[in-house]
């Protein structure tokens, strides 16, 4: 499901209109990434969570070579679900 799908879904769920769940997505996704940027962790009951991780330096390979390559370190986001979806 992309963002599109996701907006249709939710105005046909709840009855508002498309131009209304749009923004209310846009403005969750924005708030949702400017908290990860300050490194605060962001949790939606019944739904996971996000929290940013710092990857330490590591080595790896050059697939076309197999040199060893150095993989520079950097913050990545993690989710964890709550949800079973079993």
């Amino acid at each position: 499901m992309n963002k599109t799908q996701l907006v249709e879904a939710i105005a046909l769920e709840t009855g508002l209109s498309k131009v209304a769940v749009r923004k209310s997505v846009d403005a969750m996704v924005d708030i949702v990434v400017r908290t990860l940027k300050e490194n605060e962790r962001v949790t939606i009951s019944g739904f996971g969570s996000f929290n940013v991780i710092q990857r330490s330096v590591r080595m790896g390979r050059n697939p076309r070579s197999g040199a060893p390559v150095r993989i520079a370190p950097k913050k990545v986001i993690r989710f964890r679900s709550t949800v079973d979806v079993e």
